[in-house]
C-alpha cells in the first residue's frame, strides 16, 4: 500500500504532519529509480563487478585462492579442506575453510567460511555489539531437509593437482572435479561439464581486517619535489596494476542519500562466478519484472546495464523490463537446454547481486563459431555472510524443483477457499461497507470466498484494535461472512505504533522483543503509524509473545474465519535507507540487519503463521497468511503477491512472467493484484485482468485508497456478465487446482508451468513467456494482455490434439513447433485442452467454495490424438485441517484404455480403501459421486451408436448403466465430436470402472 495520485486532505494533512515531526521524506507518489542503489552506489557491489572487469580484462590474471593440499580429506561424503587467499606481493595469505558436501539426493553443497577471529584478538574500528564471525544462521531459517551425506560418495581421483568425486544416486552418474591451484570446482554429468565455479577467476572473500588510520600527509619543502614527484608516479603505478576490486573508499562507512551506514566489521562480500556450460537460458532468482528466461546484464542490445538485485525493498508502483530489486528475493537459478536442466542456489540472506552474461564455446580455436555453444556465465556477489551454494545436476526441470523442495520446504497445503477469489481495497470504510459488497457480489452472481480489510479497520493504526466508529460490530459482520461460507482478512503489519496507551508497545518495549538500532537501543523508525517500533522475529520470546495477541481474547472482534495479510515486512521505513532498516541495526543474537535482511519478511510470515496456528488450543486448522517479502522457504508458510503494480496493459502482460518465476522458484502460491494496484482501469483492461488472474495460483483484485470503486459487479454490461463468467471458471476447477496444489506439496512441482518445464526438449519453447499449463491438466492458456486485441497466438509445443476448452474445435493436431491464431474477442479467454488427460471439475454454480464443497464432480475426459490413452488425478481432503496427515484424504487416478475401451478410477498410491480408519469428513464424502465424464473427440465408431454404458464399482458395490448422449463432429465449424456420459453414479473415493 502506498500513497499515490490525488490524495485525499486527510492523508495530504496526515503525511505533512509526519514530514513536520520528524524530517521524514514520506513516499514518493511514483517509484524513482534514483531512490534506490544502483551496483556503482553499492560499495560491494561497485568492488566485485570492478574486480571482474579487470580480471576479464587481463589475460595474465591468476586467481588468488587455491587448496592447501595437505589440508584436504574426504570422509563419509564431505571433502574438508582450506583455501588459501594470497592477498599481498609478500605472499601473506588468509585461511578460509571450504566444505563440499555431497549429498544422498545427488546435491552437492559448497561452503566457505573464514576462520573465526578470537574476541579482542583485533580492536574493531569502534565499540560495536556487532558479532565478528560471519553469519552463519541462514540455514537453521531455510533447509529442512535434505542434507543427508552421501556416504557411498567416493574419490575416484587423486594427484596434486586436483581431486575427483564420484556422488549421487546409482544412476545419475554425477561427478565434482575440485581444482586445487587456482581453486575451482568443475561439476559433471555422464563426463560432460554442466557447472563450473570460478571458471573466470572471480571468486573473491573479502576477508576481515582491522581499520588502519592512514598517516596524514607531511608537507615537504620544495627541495623534495622531485622525490615527491617520483613518489607519486610510483603511487600512480601501483593503483594501475592494483585489482580494482580493492577501493577502500566504502569499506568502513558508506553513505546514500542522507544515510550513512556504519560499517564495524569492514568488507566481507563473497562473490563467485558460475558458468553454465552449454546453457543459453537461465531463469528464476524472483522477483523481478522482465522476461522469465533472465536477459544479460552488462549492456548490449537488449541486454539489462545494472546486474539483477535481490535485497528485499518497498518499490511501489514498479518500473517494467528492469533488474531492479522487489518485494521479495529466491536466490535459486535454473538453467536449461535440450536435454539438461541443472541449477544453484545461493544460500545468503544478505544484499545479493547477480550479473549474467553469455559467450560462444567453440570446440576448437580454429571452427570461427562453427559448430560452438552458448554458456551462460553469472557473477554473484552478496554483501556479508558465507559463501554457501548449493548445486543440482537434473537432469530434468522437474528434478530441480522436487530437489529444491527437499531442501527448503514445499508449499504448504492451503485451505480451500484461499484458492478462490479474493475481494479487496485499500480501505473498505465500515464494517456495513464490507456487508454490502458481499451482498452484492451475491446478487450479481459472482461467487468470492475472502473479503479484505487494509490498515483503515484499526484504531489510528494500532495493529491489533478497531476503529470503534466505523467498525463497531466486526463480529456481526464476521458472521454474515461466516453464514455465506466466506472468511475475512485483516492487516497487521511488524511496526508497532509508538505511542501511550497502547498495551502492545508498551510490553514490546518492556519485554526487550523489537529490532534495535547500531548502539544497542530501540530503533525507532517511521511508516503508516508515525513512530513505530519493528518486532525483532528473529527472537524465539518475540515470536512466543506475538502469538498470544492473536488469541480471540485478544484480538477482540476476530474470529475463526479472520485471517491475515503480512504487508510492509522487508520491512519498510519510511526514513530509512531506500525505504527500509539500516544495515548497522542489530537483531537477535546481535546480528546485523545486512547479514538477514532478505530474511527478515520471512521471519515475521513465520511468527504470524505461528500465531495463528495456536490462537485456540485444540484449533488445529490450517492457516492463512498473505505475505509481501519473502526468501527461500517462505513457500511453507503461505502465499504472496507481486505488490504495488499499476493499472496498465505492460503490468498485466508482466504479471505473467514474475507468476512463472515464482513458481518454478519454488513458491507458486503467487499472483499479482487483478486490476492493478495503482489508478484506475479501463473496464476491458480490468476484464482481461480478471480473465487472466483466474488462471493466478492466488486470485485477488486489490485496489489504491485513490482508485475509484472496481468491485467487479460495478462495471456494467457486458463486462458484469464476462467478469462473472471468469469467476465461475475458476471456481469450476477448484478441484484441478486444489489437486495441483497438492501435488506441489509432494513434491515442489509448480502450479503454473512454462513450456520449458513441460516440454523440456521443444528450443522454440524455452523463452516463452505469456502462455502456461495448469497443474497436470493439460490446459494451457494464453491470456489476451494486449488492448483492443480479439485474436490470440498461441504456440504449440507438441504433436499431441488441442481443443478449444468452451466451444471443443480442434485447434491444433499436427506439428510441433505451430503457432496456432485462436479467435479472443473480450468475451472469450483462449484455454485450449491438450490431448490425453482427465482433470475434474464441479458444474454446479455456487457463491463461494465452502458452498460447493459436496457437491459432486464432472470429469473431462480428451481423447489423445491416436486414441489411445489418457490420464489424469484428483486430490481432495477437508480443505481445512491437517487431519489430510492422518490419511483422510482420497487421491485418485483415472486412466483411459482406448485399446480396451475403459474408464477406471483406482488409487493413486495403491492403499486399500478399507484400511484407512475413516474419520467423519472421509465417512461423509463417500456420498461424492461422479455425476458426469465429459469425452471430448470421442470416436464416433466407438460412441455413435451407444446410449448408455456399464458402470462397474469394483468395491464390491455392483453395477449399473448410465446414459451416452454424443454429438458428431461439425466439420464446418472446426468442432470434434464429444459425448456425455450421465448419472455415471460412482462414489469418488471408490474403485470403478466405466465399460465402453
Amino acid at each position: 500500500m502506498h500513497l499515490s495520485g490525488p490524495l485525499s486532505g486527510r492523508w495530504t494533512a496526515y503525511l505533512g504532519l509526519i514530514s513536520t515531526l520528524s524530517g521524514v521524506i514520506t513516499p514518493a507518489v511514483a517509484v524513482k529509480e534514483h531512490d534506490f542503489k544502483k551496483c556503482a552506489q553499492s560499495g560491494f557491489c561497485s568492488r566485485n563487478r570492478a574486480l571482474a572487469d579487470h580480471v576479464l580484462s587481463t589475460n595474465s590474471w591468476s586467481s588468488p585462492y587455491s587448496i592447501l593440499p595437505e589440508s584436504g580429506s574426504f570422509k563419509d561424503g564431505q571433502y574438508q579442506a582450506v583455501v588459501l587467499k594470497t592477498v599481498n606481493d609478500n605472499g601473506d595469505t588468509v585461511r578460509l575453510p571450504l566444505t563440499v558436501s555431497f549429498l544422498e539426493s545427488g546435491t552437492a553443497r559448497v561452503t566457505i567460511d573464514e576462520e573465526k577471529r578470537q574476541k579482542g584478538e583485533i580492536e574493531l574500528r569502534h565499540d560495536s555489539k556487532a558479532r565478528k564471525e560471519r553469519y552463519n544462521e541462514a540455514e537453521k531459517w531455510v533447509i529442512v531437509g535434505g542434507l543427508t551425506l552421501d556416504k557411498e560418495a567416493k574419490v575416484d581421483f587423486e594427484d596434486k593437482s586436483q581431486l575427483t568425486v564420484k556422488y549421487g544416486p546409482t544412476s545419475s552418474n554425477f561427478e565434482a572435479v575440485i581444482k586445487f591451484a587456482p581453486f575451482g570446482i568443475d561439476f559433471k554429468r555422464d563426463g560432460v561439464s554442466q557447472i563450473k565455479f570460478n571458471d573466470q577467476g572471480l571468486l573473491n572473500v573479502e576477508h576481515w581486517r582491522p581499520k588502519i588510520e592512514k598517516p596524514a600527509v607531511e608537507n615537504k619543502d620544495t627541495s623534495e619535489g622531485e622525490q615527491n614527484q617520483e613518489d607519486k608516479e610510483e603511487e600512480k603505478k601501483e593503483e594501475e596494476e592494483e585489482p580494482k576490486g580493492e577501493d577502500e573508499s566504502t569499506w568502513w562507512d558508506e553513505s546514500f542519500g542522507s544515510n550513512t551506514d556504519s560499517k564495524p566489521r569492514g568488507p566481507e562480500s563473497v562473490g563467485l562466478d558460475i558458468t553454465f556450460s552449454g546453457f543459453e537460458h537461465v531463469y528464476g532468482i524472483p522477483s523481478h519484472t522482465g522476461p522469465l528466461s533472465l536477459k544479460t546484464t552488462r549492456g548490449g542490445d537488449g541486454s539489462y546495464s545494472e546486474p539483477y538485485r535481490l535485497y528485499n525493498a518497498d518499490v511501489f508502483e514498479y518500473i517494467l523490463d528492469s533488474p531492479m530489486t522487489l518485494y521479495g528475493s529466491i536466490p535459486f537459478m535454473q538453467a536449461h537446454r535440450k536435454g539438461s536442466s541443472v541449477g544453484v542456489f545461493w544460500l545468503n540472506a544478505a544484499e545479493t547481486w547477480v550479473d549474467i552474461t553469455k559467450g560462444k564455446d567453440s570446440k576448437n580455436p580454429l571452427s570461427l563459431g562453427i559448430g560452438s555453444k552458448t554458456s551462460t556465465h553469472t557473477h554473484w556477489f552478496s554483501e556479508s555472510g558465507l559463501l554457501d551454494v548449493f548445486v543440482f545436476l537434473g537432469p530434468t526441470p522437474k528434478d530441480l524443483t522436487a530437489k529444491y523442495g527437499e531442501l527448503t520446504g514445499t508449499t504448504t497445503m492451503p485451505q480451500e477457499f484461499a484458492l478462490g477469489y479474493h475481494q479487496c481495497r485499500w480501505n473498505y470504510v465500515s464494517d456495513e461497507d464490507v456487508k454490502d459488497v458481499d451482498r452484492k457480489m451475491d446478487k450479481f452472481k459472482m461467487p468470492y470466498d475472502v473479503i479484505w480489510l487494509d490498515i483503515e479497520y484499526t484504531d489510528d493504526k494500532k495493529y491489533f484494535t478497531w476503529d470503534e466508529h466505523s467498525f463497531r460490530d466486526p463480529i456481526g459482520m464476521g458472521k454474515q461472512l461466516e453464514s455465506h461460507g466466506r472468511q475475512l482478512v485483516t492487516i497487521i503489519d511488524p511496526h508497532i505504533k509508538n505511542t501511550d496507551n497502547y498495551p502492545v508497545v508498551a510490553e514490546l518495549k518492556s519485554k526487550d522483543l523489537a529490532v534495535k538500532n547500531k548502539d544497542g537501543n530501540i530503533f525507532e523508525g517511521w511508516c503508516w503509524p508515525g513512530s513505530s517500533h519493528w518486532i525483532d522475529a528473529f527472537k524465539p520470546a518475540a515470536r512466543e509473545w506475538w502469538a498470544t495477541l492473536f488469541k480471540y481474547a485478544s484480538f477482540k472482534g476476530s474470529m475463526e474465519n479472520t485471517w491475515i495479510w503480512n504487508d510492509m515486512n522487508e520491512p519498510s521505513v519510511f526514513n530509512g535507507p531506500e525505504t527500509t532498516m539500516p544495515k548497522d541495526n542489530l537483531h537477535d543474537g546481535n546480528w546485523e540487519h545486512r547479514d538477514v535482511h532478505n530474511l527478515n519478511g520471512m521471519t515475521f510470515h513465520n511468527a504470524t503463521h505461528h500465531a495463528l496456528k495456536t490462537r485456540k488450543p485444540g484449533e488445529l486448522r490450517r492457516p492463512f497468511v498473505l505475505t509481501r517479502a519473502f526468501f527461500a522457504g517462505s513457500q511453507r508458510i503461505g502465499a504472496m503477491w507481486t505488490g504495488d503494480n499499476t493499472a496498465e496493459w505492460g503490468h498485466l502482460k508482466e504479471s505473467i512472467p514474475m507468476i512463472l518465476s515464482q513458481n518454478i522458484a519454488g513458491f507458486p502460491f503467487s499472483g499479482a493484484d487483478v486490476g492493478g494496484f495503482f489508478g484506475n482501469p479501463d473496464k476491458q483492461l480490468l476484464t482481461r485482468w480478471y480473465q487472466a488472474g483466474a488462471f493466478y495460483p492466488f486470485f485477488r483484485g486489490h485496489a489504491h485508497i485513490d482508485a475509484r470503486r472496481r468491485e467487479p459487479y460495478l462495471m456494467g454490461e457486458p463486462y458484469n456478465t464476462i467478469i462473472a463468467g471468469a469467476l465461475r471458471l475458476r471456481y469450476s476447477l477448484l478441484p484441478s487446482w486444489y489437486t495441483a496444489f497438492h501435488q506441489a506439496h509432494v513434491d515442489g512441482t509448480p502450479i503454473v508451468k512454462p513450456l520449458y518445464y513441460t516440454h523440456p526438449d521443444e528450443e522454440a519453447g524455452f523463452p516463452i513467456d505469456n502462455q502456461f499449463f495448469v497443474g497436470n491438466t493439460g490446459l494451457l492458456v494464453k491470456p489476451v494482455t494486449e488492448e483492443n486485441k480479439e485474436t490470440q497466438d498461441i504456440f504449440i509445443p507438441d504433436n499431441e490434439v488441442y481443443y478449444d476448452y468452451f466451444t471443443y474445435n480442434v485447434v491444433a493436431s499436427g506439428k510441433a513447433g505451430k503457432t496456432v491464431t485462436v479467435a479472443a474477442p473480450l468475451e472469450k479467454l483462449p484455454l485450449l485442452m491438450r490431448g490425453g488427460h482427465i482433470f475434474p471439475r464441479r458444474d454446479i454454480p455456487r457463491r463461494s467454495s465452502q458452498l460447493q464443497k459436496w457437491d459432486d464432480y464432472t470429469l473431462v475426459l480428451t481423447i489423445p490424438k491416436d486414441g489411445k490413452h489418457a490420464e489424469g488425478e484428483l486430490y481432495v481432503d477437508d480443505g481445512d485441517s491437517y487431519d489430510f496427515e492422518q490419511g483422510q484424504y482420497i487421491n485418485r487416478r483415472f486412466v483411459y484404455d482406448g485399446a480396451a475401451k475403459t474408464i477406471t478410477s483406482v488409487d493413486k498410491e495403491g492403499r486399500d480403501t478399507k484400511s484407512v480408519k475413516q474419520g467423519e469428513w472421509l465417512k461423509k464424502y463417500n456420498g461424492v459421486r461422479v455425476d458426469k465424464i465429459v469425452v471430448v473427440g470421442a470416436e464416433e465408431k466407438v460412441w455413435g451408436k451407444k446410449t448408455e454404458v456399464d458402470v462397474v464399482d469394483e468395491s464390491g458395490k455392483g453395477a449399473w448403466k448410465a446414459k451416452v448422449e454424443f454429438t458428431p463432429a461439425d466439420k464446418a465449424a472446426g468442432r470434434a465430436s464429444f459425448a456425455v456420459i450421465k448419472r455415471v453414479g460412482a462414489s469418488i473415493g471408490s474403485n470403478w470402472k466405466v465399460e465402453l
